[in-house]
């Protein structure tokens, strides 16, 4: 049975049109930094990225019946070379152990095969947000690329926001030497207002639907500006070599 957490935001997202309208933005761009080919989701969660990618694989590491399969993305069942694009949405922060990810995806992956990731992103302003109004913690003193087997159990809901930060955009010379297969070859700060005004997934929200799609576009002329200073997400697209 699905967890509920995951049955809540099913129903947020059929209930809250301005969080369809920031996540999809997100989902677009993820498809199309995509190469041609098979695509494999891990962390698909409620199923929404297909709608963009109907042939995508999309697993969890839960069962739930709208997904295609149950895999824990450290221990990616598949074989090598299986797959032209790896994409997570809100994936990599839930991982304990990201470098076993990386290891596999790079396994998993054809040579110049994508891994494209959405994330949280760390800045003065989202930290605030992130650290005091959001559930999930944020630990910069954490190591990302930490060696060794992850706990079991676990919950699948235990995160840590800052991951994704620390690895591309603070230790990302790091991240090269340890995962050499895979070069980072892409990476954006962007989210400035719409994501957090639409409250995400919880049941309130402070933006209507029809105003999101001007308010990105006020966003994106505001990113070189504000980005590094207040943008809430990361885009990431690491290549196999």
């Amino acid at each position: 049975m699905a967890d509920a957490r995951l049955i809540q935001h099913r129903s947020a997202w059929r209930h809250k049109p301005a969080l369809r309208a920031v996540y999809e933005d997100c989902y677009r761009r993820i498809a199309a930094s995509c190469q041609p080919g098979a695509s494999l989701e891990i962390g698909g969660g409620t199923g929404n990225f297909k709608a963009f990618a109907p042939e995508v694989v999309s697993t969890d590491i839960q069962s739930v019946p709208w997904l295609d399969a149950v895999c824990d993305a450290h221990a990616l069942p598949f074989a090598a070379g299986s797959f032209d694009n790896i994409v997570g949405f809100d994936v990599l922060h839930h991982l304990q152990r990201p470098r076993l990810f990386l290891d596999e995806a790079a396994r998993v992956l054809r040579p110049g095969g994508r891994l494209v990731l959405i994330e949280p992103a760390i800045t003065p302003a989202s930290w605030i947000a992130y650290n005091f109004f959001h559930p999930e913690p944020v630990r910069m003193d954490e190591d990302p690329l930490a060696d060794g087997a992850p706990e079991t159990p676990r919950d699948p809901f235990d995160a840590n926001q800052a991951i994704p930060t620390l690895l591309f955009r603070r230790q990302p010379d790091r991240l090269a030497r340890v995962c050499p297969e895979l070069a980072l070859r892409e990476l954006e700060l962007f989210g400035l207002f719409a994501y957090p005004l639409s409250g995400g997934f919880r049941r309130w929200s402070l933006i209507p639907s029809w105003a999101v799609g001007g308010l990105l576009k006020i966003e994106r002329a505001l990113l070189p500006a504000l980005g590094p200073l207040m943008a809430f997400r990361l885009f990431a697209v690491l290549e196999r070599r």
